[in-house]
């Protein structure tokens, strides 16, 4: 790895966390060249614009939580699609992945406006986390993989909205009722 890549790998992770703790409201140029810790120029000596900035940091979160819903679900034997939305509910309203959730919800909300790049971002990570949820479920020959992962993705991430937006510590019930009504 050249230095300027290694150096730009410090830039996306210096931002993903930047991301993560503040959310989208601080995303001008200058504001991310700031939080990455460099000059405005030195920002767009790594990166062509802000969309390509936004892109690799929004991969290397996206990548992260990969990681992390790997440890928590990994891959092996498919799970039926009641287990594995008990299994990625719990973890996805657990505290730990309330940033993540939060920087999602923003970045769909941005995608929905049609700000560029979110609406390309979204497609990607939604296609990524299609997938993964695919790989990971336990289905009758012929049944719709990808319908089935799209509807999972909607029940944890309307959970994840839910346990984001109240006020109160609503998420290990919200897990609780899901399972309840799962296994009826």
């Amino acid at each position: 790895m050249s230095i300027r890549d290694a150096q730009r790998e410090a830039v996306i992770e210096r931002l993903a966390g930047h991301l993560l703790a503040h959310g989208l409201a601080r995303t001008s140029l200058r504001q991310l060249a700031q939080a990455a810790g460099v000059s405005d120029r030195m920002l767009l000596y790594y990166f062509a614009d802000k969309a390509e900035v936004l892109a690799a940091v929004m991969a290397r979160v996206a990548g992260e939580l990969s990681l992390r819903l790997a440890e928590a679900i990994p891959d092996g034997a498919p799970l039926k699609p009641a287990e594995l939305v008990r299994r990625a509910a719990a973890f996805t309203t657990g505290p730990d992945m309330r940033r993540f959730m939060r920087l999602w919800v923003e970045v769909v909300a941005a995608a929905a406006r049609g700000e560029a790049p979110f609406s390309a971002i979204v497609a990607q990570v939604m296609a990524g986390f299609r997938h993964w949820v695919d790989t990971r479920l336990d289905l009758p020959e012929g049944a719709d993989r990808e319908g089935t992962a799209a509807a999972i993705i909607a029940v944890i991430d309307g959970l994840a909205l839910v346990d984001i937006c109240s006020e109160d510590e609503i998420a290990a019930r919200m897990a609780a009722a899901l399972s309840t009504l799962l296994a009826e």
